[in-house]
């Protein structure tokens, strides 16, 4: 049940929805990782309402509304958002609010996070926190809600009640949430196999139908696991449990177990977590998915293909999308599927004493540690070039690859950049590769780049020099574990353990002066200890000291800015198999990071005897 005060509308006249006549704020939701609810902005929200006012078994496209979330499309029929790059679903809901609470005036309530960036709120929070201030409350406990947080009005700080650590807060003004009137849509089924017209084939047309394909198959997949063998025997009980597909458009879904002789559905809908917690859809509490899917595995017959499939809380080898087509083809063949829960990736070794960690055999000491100023400069960008190439006396007639001009035509940066000493016909040919360019545009190239004293050939990446980085300050530790990696046997256990903590920008990094965040440190990696992987350690504690592991940049993964993301050389972080790709057995991997290194400037010719 929800708050008193809360603003979340809840479930009256034993209807499960408000009356007809009564106004009520639509918030979309998604759940993340953690088993929050996340609101979706009011904006999106909006286009999600036009769109589910056109056709309620339809898809949304996120994109159409906002940039950043342009992988994402909302499956009306499922209840599922479905990232296409990716092939993660999460569930979504559409809450309901009473229109005085902060959704209905567009209040937002955001704290700011390691990135000096905003982030709202969950909206039962900023419900929450908006009543107290229109109290004119001076604080409010967050604790009832699960949060440990003390919200201060008077200095609009949030403060963790264990660790003591203060956040700025904010209240901005939006635009307001969608207001609706009258009662609530009920949900329709979207049978597999039947379609009314001629079906769509685009891309993304084929990819929603089968994720529509794989969620209804799941649901299915429940009612079994939940009621199997009662339909059958309902004409002798004289009642049966009749149990539907969630609803499409209720604030939480829930089965709805009803007492009926006839076999007819009641579709009530429940607002916001109204009903009892034990008739909650298991699809959209993690922990009890966890547990219906894991309780299942035991009673598939034998002979039955088991899929594995990407869900909240782990990744499989089998993309959802053909997952759900590959269900829709078994089935129409008549044979049976069953949709299992993929492996958990073992990404750490047992506990360890600190009397097992020994040093690396060759490799002196056991920690390396990075200043805050490790670069090697040439005394001006004339100098570094004219070190690394030879005049021409005859110019080709060849483009530049860099401002694509003819060779003998002036640089395509004359009047841009002015240097003293390099007029824009020059051209130099590099000493090792032999490419040739303007002297001009080798020598804006060099701005553009650290500027540390190296060059490299933008055609064949040929470096010449010392290339560093632009890694951030921090440590780096190295010792082997008396454990095996798979595909190891024999061999014991490199273990590297980097460790960069957050801080600000310099005038090296994309926004100087701007906070950067460092997610997921102290980051854990492994080698095998042999004769090839102390070769690679060797290699990697040469990049390390040239800061060229780590850079600030945006996260492939996460999508957040102005944060630590690894640099091109690729690691094995799981320890004990390989579900994501970055663990063993992995044959060619010692041979992979190698050519890595060596596309970095770190050979093994770099390495003293």
């Amino acid at each position: 049940m929800a708050r008193p005060g809360s603003g979340l509308l809840v479930s009256v006249n034993g209807l499960g929805y408000p009356p007809q006549n009564l106004a009520r704020v639509v918030v979309w939701e998604w759940l993340n990782e953690h088993g929050r609810w996340r609101p979706y902005t009011a904006a999106v929200c909006h286009h999600i309402e036009n769109v589910l006012k056109g056709d309620a078994r339809g898809s949304v496209v996120l994109g159409q509304v906002d940039a950043q979330l342009s992988p994402y499309i909302i499956d009306l029929q499922s209840m599922h958002q479905f990232r296409q790059d990716t092939g993660t679903m999460r569930p979504v809901q559409r809450n309901f609010y009473d229109p005085s609470s902060a959704p209905g005036k567009g209040v937002v309530w955001e704290w700011e996070n390691d990135n000096g960036s905003w982030t709202p709120y969950d909206m039962e929070i900023c419900v929450t926190i908006q009543n107290a201030y229109e109290k004119q409350h001076p604080w409010l406990d967050l604790t009832s809600l699960g949060f440990c947080y003390l919200i201060d009005f008077n200095s609009m700080s949030q403060t963790n009640r264990q660790s003591q650590r203060k956040r700025r807060l904010r209240r901005r003004m939006d635009l307001a949430y969608p207001l609706i009137m009258g009662s609530i849509p009920k949900s329709q089924s979207w049978p597999v196999g039947a379609s009314s017209g001629q079906p769509c084939s685009c891309q993304q047309c084929i990819l929603v139908n089968s994720t529509r394909a794989a969620s209804n198959a799941i649901l299915a997949s429940q009612r079994r696991k939940l009621h199997g063998g009662t339909a059958g025997n309902a004409g002798a009980a004289g009642t049966h449990t009749v149990v539907r597909q969630s609803n499409t458009f209720a604030g939480t879904s829930f089965w709805s177990p009803t007492s009926s002789s006839t076999g007819t559905n009641n579709n009530n809908i429940s607002l916001g977590g109204g009903q009892a917690k034990a008739e909650q859809n298991n699809l959209n509490r993690p922990g009890t998915q966890r547990i219906s899917v894991g309780t299942a595995r035991g009673t598939i017959p034998a002979g039955v293909p088991a899929l594995p499939v990407k869900n909240l809380t782990g990744s499989g080898p089998v993309h959802p999308a053909l997952a759900g087509m590959t269900g829709i083809l078994m089935c129409a063949a008549g044979l049976p599927v069953c949709l299992t829960r993929a492996p958990k990736p073992i990404l750490h070794p047992p506990p360890i004493n600190k009397s097992d960690m020994k040093p690396v055999p060759g490799i002196n000491g056991m920690r390396r540690k990075t200043k805050k100023k490790h670069l090697r400069r040439g005394k001006n960008p004339e100098d570094v070039v004219r070190r690394y190439t030879e005049k021409i006396k005859v110019v080709p007639d060849e483009d530049c690859t860099i401002c694509m001009e003819r060779l003998v035509m002036s640089s395509g940066y004359e009047g841009v950049l002015q240097h003293k000493g390099i007029k824009p016909e020059l051209v130099g040919k590099l000493g090792k590769c032999g490419h040739m360019y303007h002297l001009l545009c080798l020598v804006a190239m060099y701005n553009n780049g650290n500027k540390d004293g190296s060059l490299q050939c933008p055609t064949c990446k040929t470096i010449y020099g010392e290339k560093t980085g632009t890694q951030p300050p921090g440590k780096m530790e190295y010792h082997v574990i008396p454990h095996c990696l798979p595909g190891y046997p024999d061999s014991k256990t490199i273990r590297i353990v980097y460790d960069i903590p957050a801080g600000i920008q310099t005038n090296e990094h994309p926004n100087p002066g701007k906070k950067f965040s460092a997610r997921g440190f102290p980051r854990h990696c492994y080698l095998p200890d042999n004769e090839k992987g102390r070769k690679v350690l060797k290699l990697l504690i040469m990049a390390w000291d040239r800061r060229l592991i780590f850079t600030i940049g945006t996260s492939s993964t996460t999508g957040e800015s102005d944060t630590v993301v690894w640099n091109e050389i690729h690691h094995k972080t799981e320890f004990g198999s390989n579900l994501t790709g970055h663990g063993y057995p992995d044959p060619n991997y010692l041979d992979n990071v190698l050519a890595e290194l060596s596309a970095q400037g770190i050979g093994e010719d770099n390495l003293k005897d």
